[in-house]
């Protein structure tokens, strides 16, 4: 096995690598570390907790002298993801004392202002970085390296334009360092467009698959929270995640764990920075052990810990579940991923489980306890989802309360004879039809089967999340009368 004595590195680095316990490069590390320090621009593949950080911080440290102004850049999709970069290079470069400053957005600017005068390094993200170069704060000129971290999330979350803008402030003589989980056409667009004769590495993933269990659970829409609290204080854990789509469906899970007695936190973008730096602390310490999240949280984040992920909500394609479920089985630890699949899944389910590539089994489904959940007046209602208006439109009574989980008729089967089948071409079938929500009351709704190509011409419902780039929803026409689109849907 190589050692970082062998990658080129001075000994004063080397002497901080050592006192941090750092026995041995990691795979990205070994590949990718003596080609920046050859000066190369590098093109590296390689997922959240492989030791990327490390790998480009290396190179940064080397070549940037405390008070010549700011000399490296690193660009990242997040604010966590900035705080955390820049910890893990000021960490490292304590006996060079550079100054490494983070700049984002959702906190005071002129704090950050004052501070650049006496940066070194800057890890930003691409709309405040934007922002001083704007204002005319940040000056690039100096810039020796240039790195991407986490470069196809910040071209999935639409920062494209403003990374493109950016680069251009930036000298053409320059170092520039791309690490991606994923190399899609935009990554090796923008690879072509601005980097020179760049050296390709990559890393086997961080996740082991033979000690990851993958499960899903088929549950009725009225029963999905009440099933999710079971499992959660049912299963022997450590730190749990739970991911949902929609930062309204996050904070609605996150209260009523806790209004169950489970000790939760909620994350998402619509958070102040304050607020999430909070979060994350407490659940990094484990004050919380479990902790609701946008996708936010599914990128860049160094969490260890965690033992369980669950997919309350399902990701709209493979590689956002490949995201999620890289926060648990690291590093030689087991985890265990659960997905809580109710009709309004099946079509993002269905997606995933087609391509084939996870070994997800299906569970037999227990019974559970009915949970109240409480709503934003202090009042107990039936387990719903979303946090949306506490009434039905399918109550026959008319009455806005009570709505208990098994409240519901219209029966949804995924996994029989009459339902979309994962893994073989039956039928694409089941009854019910296709929301946007779940634990609603449908027993007045007569269920019609479900037409794939119907939903598509007449425009499917999408889920928000907090990224820049969201799909924008268009209106269905079997839900409302109206034009409205999926924003204003919850609001009836």
């Amino acid at each position: 096995m190589i050692q970082f004595e062998e990658l080129g590195i001075s000994e004063s680095l080397l002497k901080v690598i050592q006192e941090h316990k750092f026995s041995e490069p990691s795979e990205i590390q070994a590949k990718s570390i003596p080609f920046i320090m050859e000066g190369k621009d590098v093109i590296a593949g390689a997922s959240t907790g492989s030791g990327k950080t490390l790998a480009f911080a290396t190179g940064i440290i080397e070549n940037s002298e405390r008070g010549k102004g700011v000399q490296a850049l690193v660009l990242t999709p997040t604010r966590e993801l900035a705080e955390q970069v820049s910890g893990v290079i000021q960490k490292f470069a304590k006996n060079k004392s550079l100054n490494v400053l983070p700049i984002y957005g959702g906190v005071s600017i002129n704090p950050q202002i004052h501070k650049l005068g006496r940066a070194d390094v800057i890890v930003g993200t691409p709309g405040r970085v934007i922002d001083h170069l704007s204002r005319g704060t940040l000056n690039l000129d100096g810039i020796k390296i240039l790195v991407l971290d986490e470069a196809d999330r910040m071209l999935d979350m639409g920062f494209q334009e403003d990374v493109e803008k950016i680069i251009y402030k930036c000298p053409r003589e320059r170092q520039t360092l791309l690490f991606s989980a994923t190399i899609s056409a935009d990554i090796a667009h923008l690879a072509r467009k601005y980097m020179k004769n760049p050296v390709e590495v990559s890393a086997e993933s961080y996740v082991d698959p033979s000690k990851l269990n993958q499960s899903y659970y088929d549950v009725e829409d009225s029963k999905k929270f009440s099933l999710l609290v079971h499992l959660i204080k049912k299963e022997q854990s450590e730190l749990i995640m739970v991911f949902c789509n929609t930062q309204r469906n996050t904070d609605f899970v996150a209260n009523n764990l806790k209004n169950s007695g489970i000790n939760a936190l909620a994350i998402h973008g619509g958070h102040s920075q304050e607020k999430r730096n909070m979060t994350m602390q407490k659940f990094n310490s484990q004050r919380i052990t479990v902790l609701v999240c946008t996708d936010v949280a599914a990128r860049g984040l160094d969490i260890k810990g965690v033992s369980h992920v669950y997919n309350y909500d399902s990701p709209k394609d493979s590689k956002e579940y490949i995201h999620r479920i890289g926060r648990t089985a690291r590093a030689g630890e087991r985890g265990k991923v659960i997905n809580i699949v109710a009709s309004r899944d099946y079509e993002n389910f269905g997606r995933i489980m087609e391509r084939g590539e996870f070994n997800i089994t299906k569970e037999e489904t227990p019974e559970v306890e009915r949970i109240f959940i409480r709503t934003g007046d202090n009042r107990e209602r039936g387990s719903r989802d979303g946090g949306r208006n506490n009434f039905s439109r399918g109550n026959s009574s008319g009455s806005r309360g009570n709505y208990r989980d098994g409240n519901n008729n219209s029966k949804r089967e995924f996994g029989t004879d009459r339902s979309r089948r994962f893994g073989n071409n039956q039928s694409r079938n089941f009854s019910g039809r296709d929301r946007d929500f779940s634990h609603r009351d449908n027993s007045d709704i007569k269920a019609r089967p479900f037409d794939y190509k119907r939903q598509r011409s007449e425009g499917r419902s999408r889920d928000f999340d907090d990224r820049k780039s969201s799909g924008r929803g268009r209106s269905d026409n079997r839900f409302s009368g109206s034009r409205r689109n999926n924003r204003n849907f919850g609001r009836r």
